[in-house]
């Protein structure tokens, strides 16, 4: 495990004893490890984790062509779902740095080690990052040979990377260049290359004529006056940013900065500017962003306890742990509601908001999302006053009382696709009238963090009449 899952599983398991003093209710709750779904949703297809990876979890995902790319502690695998029924593992990459969040981009797929290295190579240890040698940051891969991956460069960055967000050029550039912005926080004293105060992101140049010289161009300070430090219930002060979604055609990217949710002006790629910035009593960990299609609302998340705990149920309650959904009005941020599933979970059930996607819906605000072990939500929140889940995807509690559960949850082309710790790759249909037009939309890339507008995915002709 990184320093840092470390830290926040260990904040998480005292929560845990703190948090769930009523039980869930028990008629919510599924068999021990049985799969129950909502009448509109099927369950396709489970994929195993393969062997070579078989003993490390599993993470986030990113889709190009017919490929998904799985990352995991362990490494990464490639499967192809050109026949979603029929899916399959290409090839798997063993090369072990926490988290390994992953994005591809033409031929490259970029990998997130937030895991303290002996060194740079796919062949290294675990070692303290107190040691000034250690390694951590990016490792690129070229991937034109699915079969047969090559790391072809690293970028060492400071603190390592938690998560990466891709970010195209603007104009030409974008012919010539892409960016990685990359958060990571958790700054300590004693750690050479990850000394406090960490408030900032470290923006990677990666020239596409030649991506061995991709390297840090810059590192914006994001909080000039250290974020939010001080509230009450954080789990972690704000040190940097957990987590960046941009979205490139409109210039403007929202950050999950721990204690603090931000707006960025991203017009000078490598000189992001905070436009706007709140913060939220109820929020311990601002971990993720998503922006609706037409840019006016963004939908951040909050991993209370930091993925550990047993959060989704009464003791809790509703708007902890939850997701907040904005307004953008004249620039500001403007809350408007919570959302957090209402189906509770036993009190072994790590479940709280992770990772999720749009599901492209002309005129509506539909999203897929992961939540451990809650499983998987179909959400409307066209209203963002009125958000409702209108379908899921959960296995019971495991047996044993072990954790786990869904890491990241993404619409691509049709299918949903979900990475469990444990499980491996489900693959989810949903059969709505909410969401059966969005079948005829089709996209040849998907980096979840990368946002890109409908439009840009693909809208067939008559579907853009509806």
């Amino acid at each position: 495990m990184s320093r840092t899952l470390r830290a926040l599983l260990a904040a998480g398991a005292g929560l845990a004893l703190g948090l769930t003093a009523l039980p869930a209710a028990a008629s919510d709750i599924p068999p021990a490890d049985t799969i129950v779904t909502s009448p509109n949703v099927s369950h396709v297809l489970n994929i195993p984790k393969p062997a070579p990876l078989a003993g490390t979890i599993n993470t986030d995902i990113a889709f190009q062509g017919d490929y998904a790319y799985v990352g995991n502690y362990g490494g990464f695998s490639i499967y192809d779902i050109k026949n979603p029924k029929k899916a399959k593992v290409v090839s798997s990459v063993v090369c072990p740095g926490s988290q390994m969040d992953v994005s591809v981009y033409g031929d490259l797929l970029f990998a997130a080690v937030d895991n303290s290295r002996s060194d740079d190579s796919c062949n290294s240890t675990g070692q303290s990052a107190a040691i000034k040698e250690s390694w951590e940051g990016v490792r690129i891969f070229d991937i034109r040979d699915k079969r047969n991956p090559r790391y072809i460069k690293s970028v060492e960055t400071d603190c390592g990377s938690h998560t990466l967000t891709l970010v195209p050029g603007r104009g030409l550039d974008k012919l010539k260049n892409v960016y990685v912005y990359v958060s990571s926080y958790l700054p300590a004293a004693n750690l050479p290359d990850c000394q406090p105060p960490h408030d900032k992101i470290s923006i990677i140049k990666v020239p596409l004529r030649n991506p061995t010289q991709a390297h840090v161009a810059a590192t914006p300070v994001v909080f000039p006056d250290g974020g939010n430090e001080t509230q009450p219930g954080l789990l972690v002060p704000t040190t940097g940013c957990h987590d960046i979604t941009v979205y490139a055609e409109k210039d403007i990217a929202a950050g999950a900065c721990m204690g603090d949710g931000v707006l960025f002006d991203i017009r000078d790629r490598v000189n992001p500017k905070v436009t706007a910035r709140v913060t939220d009593d109820n929020f311990a960990f601002w971990h993720s962003a998503t922006f609706t299609n037409d840019a006016k609302t963004v939908l951040f998340t909050d991993e209370l306890g930091g993925g550990g705990a047993a959060t989704c149920n009464e003791a809790v309650g509703p708007n902890r742990g939850a997701n907040a959904i904005y307004r953008i009005h004249r620039g500001e941020l403007v809350f408007q509601s919570y959302f957090k599933i209402p189906r509770h979970q036993a009190d072994t059930e790590n479940c709280v908001a992770h990772n999720g996607s749009l599901i492209p819906v002309k005129g509506k605000n539909i999203m897929v999302q992961a939540w451990y072990m809650g499983g998987v939500s179909f959400l409307d929140f066209t209203d963002p006053t009125n958000p409702r889940e209108f379908g899921y995807f959960e296995r019971g509690p495991k047996a044993d009382g072990s954790g786990g559960g869904v890491w990241s949850a993404y619409y691509y082309n049709g299918y949903v696709y979900a990475a469990d710790f444990d499980n491996g790759l489900d693959v989810i249909q949903i059969n709505d009238p909410l969401t059966n037009k969005a079948k005829g939309v089709k996209s040849d890339i998907l980096n979840v963090q990368t946002q890109q507008s409908y439009r840009e995915w693909g809208w067939g002709r008559d579907y853009a009449k509806d």
